[in-house]
């Protein structure tokens, strides 16, 4: 990587929460998906960590913004001025110009042609010379080391901050997809009206974000696993003085039951359409989960008991798909499946 190398190559999953950038198969970037911009100006102030230590906590002249919402970009110049500073923070060292970048991207599999189009001109603005796209379940498919060009069904449910995705993968390519919007962020918005309706407190996102990390289940008896309660802190609703409320894991339990009772649907509308020879597949090998909302406690446990096909947690959910994206940025010429 001296002054003589004229392409970079790097793998961006793009994702609604964090984004990580990977880098000769390492990962060089792994920052959550926040900008924080002057309101004047327009200037970029912090990019990922900084810019999170500020979110919901500025004043009038700097402005937050996490660029995506749902999987997709809700703030096409946001996003834009993000992806530049990310991708400065993989350029160290001194270097007379900046090389043309050659970039694999993960995007979700039920992607629109204009969100896909939104991607790829961020990209392309941010210093991209060569883009591909990746669908974000294929990409996990590859990192949690399925071989995707098998002739073999698997099937990978990748839950992260803005979208689930469901896909069936035989041949290099998906056949079956179900892409929901209700994720990771829909968890914590649930938290947060939870706390609010039934304990009169006022929580931020990032506090009901914590109140996730450190209590959230899918299940209301983990048995020995069950974590400590987490105690929150916050303004009552009514009279705003301060509150302490310790929260248990089956109250969060019982107050994300709606939304991941919707990830479990769309799991079996995934199935329904899978055609039966895939189908004996799947039995066999499990379903794969991915994603940070793999890490949500009992979930794989309860979806195995009502799906009755077993679920594995991939070693490192977090990162699967972008391993698979570093892994298809070797192999450019080779994945058709790459547009």
């Amino acid at each position: 990587m001296g002054f003589f190398s004229f392409t970079q190559e790097i793998a961006m999953d793009l994702g609604t929460a964090n984004t990580i950038i990977t880098c000769d198969g390492k990962i060089v970037v792994d920052e959550p998906s926040v900008v924080a911009l002057d309101r004047r100006s327009d200037k970029m102030i912090a990019v990922g960590e900084k810019a999170k230590m500020m979110y919901e906590k500025t004043h009038d002249n700097i402005r937050t913004v996490r660029p995506l919402r749902e999987g997709v970009i809700a703030d096409f110049y946001a996003c834009e001025q993000m992806m530049r500073g990310l991708i400065k923070m993989v350029h160290t060292g001194s270097r007379f110009f900046s090389p043309s970048l050659r970039m694999v991207i993960g995007v979700p599999s039920g992607s629109t042609e204009v969100e896909l189009r939104a991607v790829r001109d961020s990209a392309e603005h941010a210093g991209g010379r060569e883009v591909y796209l990746i669908y974000e379940p294929m990409a996990a498919a590859i990192g949690i080391g399925i071989d995707v060009e098998a002739p073999q069904g698997n099937m990978i449910v990748d839950i992260g901050g803005g979208s689930t995705e469901i896909a069936v993968i035989s041949l290099g390519g998906i056949v079956t997809n179900n892409s929901i919007r209700i994720a990771g962020d829909d968890l914590t918005a649930d938290i947060q009206e939870y706390m609010s309706r039934q304990h009169n407190v006022k929580v931020s996102e990032r506090m009901a974000e914590r109140i996730k990390i450190h209590v959230g289940a899918a299940l209301t008896d983990l048995g020995e696993e069950a974590p400590e309660d987490y105690v929150v802190y916050g303004p009552n609703r009514i009279t705003a003085l301060p509150m302490e409320v310790p929260v248990c894991y089956q109250e969060i339990a019982h107050c994300l039951e709606k939304s991941i009772a919707r990830i479990e649907t769309a799991v079996l509308n995934a199935l329904e359409n899978t055609p039966p020879e895939l189908y004996a597949d799947i039995v066999h090998n499990g379903i794969y989960l991915s994603g940070g909302g793999a890490l949500l406690r009992g979930l794989d446990k309860r979806l195995t008991d009502k799906i009755n096909i077993p679920f594995h947690i991939a070693d490192d959910p977090l990162h699967s798909v972008a391993k698979g994206t570093g892994i298809a940025l070797k192999n450019v010429n080779n994945f058709s499946f790459l547009m």
